[in-house]
């Protein structure tokens, strides 16, 4: 698997502040051998100038932007994931411009696609670089996450008879997949955040299709806490929870919280 082959794919709105960090992550992989989309999703500010500035001064990864003016995650994730494969992309992995792989994220993906696997997924844990976290605000998005993913196992809306294998919990921030599974699901839905969780209509699609998915230890990513923060913790249990909880500005950024 070349560069050419295996790409990595980050939608972004307005995160001029974040996205650095994002971008200084992936130049520091143990392996470098991947091709980088970010697909600018209509931002307002410098999100877009930074990125340009970032690929002038680092050689690798190539760095390709694009844009994507319809406003949605999966809008932008699909638009990334499109372009790598007409690129010539087989396999894609897809992060967030508020997350940073672990070191070793690119390396340990390419252990799971040489495992077999077709869709993969792992770990989200929080990151300490944006806020003065205390111990127990470090334990707070891993328990958070581990019960979304435990209610998502016995949500009516993943009880599929058609399904092949077990629902997984595979955030959209940290997953893996094939070119031709993601073409064989149809992809992340086109959607806003708000609307859908494009991340778990993907995990669905692919259940009907194989059982060649699964999660990985060494898969790693440090997600951004500021969701957290600003929804407090019954808000973001019920963001997760098919938006039973409903804030009145969903794109958080940094200087919104404290």
């Amino acid at each position: 698997m070349t560069a050419r082959d295996l790409w990595v794919v980050i939608p972004a709105y307005d995160e001029e502040r974040s996205i650095g960090a994002t971008l200084r992550r992936l130049a520091e992989q143990t392996d470098t051998g991947f091709t980088l989309v970010v697909v600018d999703n209509g931002s307002t500010d410098r999100t877009a100038e930074v990125v340009r500035e970032f690929a002038a001064a680092n050689p690798a990864p190539e760095v390709r932007l694009i844009a994507e003016p319809e406003k949605g995650t999966g809008a932008a994730a699909d638009t990334g994931i499109r372009h790598a494969i007409s690129a010539g992309a087989t396999h894609i992995a897809r992060t967030d411009a508020d997350c940073l792989p672990a070191p070793d994220w690119i390396a340990a993906v390419r252990r799971a696609f040489a495992e077999g696997l077709e869709m993969v997924s792992g770990p989200l844990r929080p990151r300490t670089d944006e806020f003065d976290l205390k111990l127990w605000e470090r334990r707070l998005l891993p328990a958070v996450i581990g019960v979304a993913a435990m209610f998502g196992r016995f949500r009516p809306g993943n009880q599929d008879p058609l399904a092949l294998g077990p629902y997984m919990m595979m955030p959209g921030c940290n997953v893996a997949i094939t070119a031709a599974l993601y073409e064989r699901a149809g992809g992340f839905p086109r959607t806003r955040i708000e609307d859908v969780h494009e991340d778990r209509a993907l995990v669905n699609a692919v259940r009907r299709l194989t059982t060649a998915y699964g999660l990985r230890g060494d898969v790693t990513v440090y997600g951004s806490v500021r969701r957290l923060r600003a929804y407090g913790l019954v808000g973001t249990l019920g963001w997760y929870a098919d938006h039973r909880y409903k804030p009145e500005v969903v794109d958080i950024r940094i200087g919104d919280v404290r």
